[in-house]
């Protein structure tokens, strides 16, 4: 297993075996289609603007809802409108982040920049809000953990979870 992230004087590096690699490009890359381009309008000043209908069957997803959240929880009209406006452009930078993880993500020796060391750790984060959503994450994630049995079906995903906040942790440390 990987000793996390350090600062070096260009950045910070980890050094990755082939599985953590592996692993880390997959769960990224589904992540990355969860952030494909929304819906647009027929509207050709909204195409070319990226302004699309709020797409609400996606946003039933709690996934989709967790990585998008709604800027006014009680006021479902005003949620979309800004939705409307803003969404295109956080899956532009959400496909970004993800998209120079995996140009940089291989096994052995992986240097960072900062720019590059802050697109891993948003897409990290992302990573880490859908399967957190998906295991049904709490706080007790630590205890559920340690006394869950390794032949439990879970086991793998949940020690995952653990895995990435280990890594975001030690990129979060490295970088301040």
């Amino acid at each position: 297993m990987s000793t996390g992230f350090k600062s070096t004087r260009k950045g910070v590096a980890i050094k990755l075996d082939p599985g953590e690699a592996s692993i880390l490009r997959s769960l990224v890359s589904e992540v990355l289609g969860l952030v494909e381009p929304g819906a647009t309008g027929d509207d050709p000043l909204e195409r070319a603007l990226g302004i699309g209908a709020a797409n609400e069957e996606q946003h039933d997803d709690p996934v989709i809802a967790r990585l998008f959240p709604a800027a006014y929880t009680d006021d479902d009209e005003a949620a979309a409108e800004f939705r409307r406006y803003t969404e295109a452009t956080l899956r532009d930078a959400k496909r970004a982040d993800a998209q120079t993880l995996l140009e940089t993500a291989g096994p052995g020796q992986v240097e960072l920049s900062t720019d590059q060391a802050q697109a891993w750790l948003r897409s990290l984060n992302d990573v880490r809000l859908a399967l957190g959503i998906r295991l049904e994450v709490t706080e007790e994630i630590h205890d559920e953990i340690e006394s869950m049995s390794e032949e439990d079906p879970r086991y793998p995903a949940f020690v995952t979870y653990d895995w990435l906040t280990y890594l975001q942790d030690t990129l979060v440390r490295a970088l301040w």
